[in-house]
């Protein structure tokens, strides 16, 4: 069977096995999923797709296997990189040509090692000031970081896995295989689109190299317009909150833990502009959909790529 007819076959929804395979040119299904995975909205062809943008750097945000905003977004940006039809709408051309530039199986199985089920684990509280009492604001529990470390919806890894042990290292289960959080070259300029949702990272010479949903701040919290640079990275931040000028908060200055799931999900990229950074989130499903109070947020792992190939002096530039 040729790649083209499954392909063809997986965009028209046929009960296909979940992962390619890369089989002499041609791409193979090898492994069986849940029906719960693909209960409702889900589907194989979005997985696919998303899977396969994450590893071109154009992000779709968590994968899920549900179309919407983020991967239409992530679509539009590798069309227009490449040079195609600006469509937003997945074709078996556009699967196609991600299959060819981005071989390799899509879904695995994986053995869960002692580092990814160990903790600590916390249960993380509502309101800074209760996060303020947390020595880290890590992960609250397995499933959560393994999510995470594979760019993942929590929610897909628990119905792809329904009877998984996701606490005890030696349990085998399905994890997708996404991009390996390295742009490969340095940033020389980052561009945010505030209409758009959307952060865009350029090579020197104008080169796109990744493309990112972005959650911006409001018309009653804006993000800030114009141009300014990196100030500095900030690889495990702790977060500090300061009332002063602010209209919502608690009314003292408080400080949280670095973690993954204090609020700047524990990456920022500080700006030239005072108390405004492109940073990570303790909510990557949310990523696109919601506003912020003025920075721009980015998945954990959209903002971890992003940070290593940025440094002080980096353009930045809201338009």
């Amino acid at each position: 069977m040729t790649r083209k007819l499954i392909a063809a076959l997986l965009l028209a929804g046929a009960p296909l096995s979940p992962a390619f395979a890369q089989d002499g040119g041609a791409y193979t299904f090898s492994l069986d999923l849940s029906s719960e995975a693909f209960a409702g909205a889900r589907s194989r062809d979005v997985l696919a797709v998303q899977i396969l943008l994450d590893r071109s750097r154009h992000s779709p945000g968590v994968i899920d296997g549900l179309s919407g905003g983020n991967t239409e977004r992530a679509i539009r940006a590798y069309q227009r990189a490449n040079g195609l039809e600006v469509t937003g709408e997945l074709s078996q051309g556009l699967l196609d040509r991600l299959a060819d530039a981005h071989p390799g199986d899509l879904v695995r199985r994986h053995t869960l090692t002692e580092e990814e089920v160990s903790g600590p684990f916390v249960s993380v509280p509502d309101g800074f000031e209760a996060m303020a009492e947390l020595d880290r604001l890590a992960y609250e529990r397995p499933s959560e970081k393994i999510a995470e470390k594979y760019h993942m919806d929590e929610d897909f890894l628990r119905a792809l896995n329904p009877d998984a042990d996701f606490g005890r290292a030696g349990t085998e289960i399905l994890i997708v295989q996404p991009g390996d959080e390295q742009i490969g070259q340095p940033v020389e300029r980052i561009e945010i689109d505030k209409a758009a949702r959307a952060v865009r990272a350029y090579a020197g010479d104008g080169t796109l190299l990744a493309t990112y949903p972005a959650t911006v701040g409001s018309s009653t919290f804006p993000s800030p317009s114009g141009s300014m640079t990196v100030n500095a990275v900030a690889p495990d931040a702790t977060y500090h909150f300061n009332p002063s000028g602010r209209s919502w908060g608690p009314d003292r200055q408080i400080t949280i833990a670095a973690g993954p799931n204090n609020p700047v999900g524990g990456i920022w990229i500080d700006l030239s502009k005072d108390g405004y950074g492109i940073h990570g989130s303790p909510a990557p499903q949310l990523i696109g959909k919601t506003a912020s109070h003025g920075c721009v947020r980015l998945t954990n792992w959209d903002a971890r790529e992003l940070a290593q190939a940025v440094s002080q002096g980096t353009a930045v530039h809201f338009v």
